[in-house]
């Protein structure tokens, strides 16, 4: 690998949070789609709590936060078309399919005004870069040294 194309890295306590959300969520969609109501429900608490800690640990990386709310706001959309469908409030004008559209549309607005500023203003742009890379230094200056064979 040629020394032109940087290696972004995400350290692993952040990691940890992240890969045990994937599992959290495959299992509350599990559950939906087997119409384990019960569990379905339960799993919602740890699905978003785990969203929110992974928005928390990255909110001083802003590419990260911004992916990471986005994130928050589709589980939430996901868990109100869960819950519409679990009880049979998913259809018509006021259903919760429909309502899901408001923490869908919030996700998808965050992410645009993030795009919008990181391709169009190149002050924004190059903070967002120097504000990574700090804050990565940072943490890679606090983990433990690995010692030696």
């Amino acid at each position: 690998m040629s020394n032109n194309n940087p290696i972004y890295s995400i350290p692993a306590r952040f990691r940890r949070i992240e890969n045990l959300h994937i599992l959290l969520w495959l299992i509350k969609d599990t559950c939906w789609a087997l119409n384990f109501r019960f569990l379905g429900m339960i799993m919602i608490i740890p699905t978003v709590l785990a969203a929110v800690i992974i928005a928390w640990q990255t909110r001083k990386i802003i590419s990260e936060l911004v992916h990471n709310l986005a994130v928050v706001f589709w589980i939430i959309a996901n868990c109100t078309w869960m819950i519409g469908e679990f009880y049979g409030w998913d259809e018509g004008p006021m259903g919760l399919r429909r309502m899901a559209l408001i923490p869908f549309g919030a996700g998808l607005l965050i992410l645009a005004v993030y795009y919008i500023l990181y391709y169009t203003n190149r002050n924004f742009r190059e903070r967002n870069i120097a504000q990574t890379e700090e804050v990565l230094n940072k943490e890679r200056s606090h983990q433990p040294k690995e010692k030696s064979a």
